[in-house]
């Protein structure tokens, strides 16, 4: 039997973006302003996909802050701009990552890191986090010139393995992204991070937990 391909979003589902709240926090005064921009720039490359416009994960990344410092009333010099960004180029995992995807490679399985950030990005992250010798590719969906939750993000995904889509299993703490994944004929798995209830619209995957030591219990078993 084959066993399926794992794969991993990264920002939020294997890497911890509680070291961007102290720079929000700093230039800010709140850190909850965090998941509002993180939460802005899901929403701008959603918009980018839908209407056809090319641009980078980075890019929207500034422009989202930008707005959401307009919006609260601050301004940020470009030095502020580039402090805060950088932050995210060396974001450490989660506790339970290193353990879990140590445990499905030693079970036989391939792990793929796959985010919307550029290549250049995700693969400063993988590293600068210690997690090289723990993914067997690292693929961004930049040469696709969109974003997740894009059919094509995945459909590119797929080719540039080299295996059909239903080989392929995507792990993510974003509803919008397992359902992006089920809806190309992937399987997904669902890790609950942020106690959020799973949106009742989007198809639901057959795994989910509450740590990555369930997701990988439930993919092994």
């Amino acid at each position: 039997m084959v066993k399926d391909t794992i794969i991993f979003d990264i920002n939020e589902t294997v890497l911890n973006l509680d070291s961007l709240k102290p720079k929000f926090g700093k230039f800010f005064g709140d850190e909850k302003i965090t998941g509002l921009w993180f939460s802005m720039l899901l929403h701008t490359s959603t918009v980018c996909i839908l209407t056809g416009v090319k641009t980078d994960f980075l890019t929207l990344s500034k422009i989202t802050l930008d707005t959401v410092a307009s919006r609260v009333g601050v301004e940020l010099t470009e030095v502020e701009k580039a402090e805060v960004l950088s932050i995210f180029a060396s974001l450490q995992p989660h506790d339970d990552i290193k353990r879990a995807l140590f445990r499905l490679r030693s079970a036989g399985y391939k792990t793929v890191a796959f985010s919307n950030s550029s290549l250049n990005l995700v693969s400063t992250q993988i590293k600068q986090a210690g997690l090289e010798e723990y993914f067997d590719e690292i693929v961004s969906v930049e040469e696709v010139g969109s974003f997740k939750p894009d059919p094509a993000a995945y459909g590119y995904l797929a080719g540039r393995l080299n295996l059909p889509v239903e080989n392929l299993r995507l792990v993510a703490t974003h509803d919008w992204d397992t359902h992006g994944a089920l809806n190309v004929g992937m399987k997904a798995a669902y890790i609950d991070r942020l106690n959020w209830p799973y949106n009742p619209l989007y198809k639901k995957p057959d795994i989910t937990g509450k740590t990555m030591d369930e997701i990988v219990e439930a993919i092994i078993g």
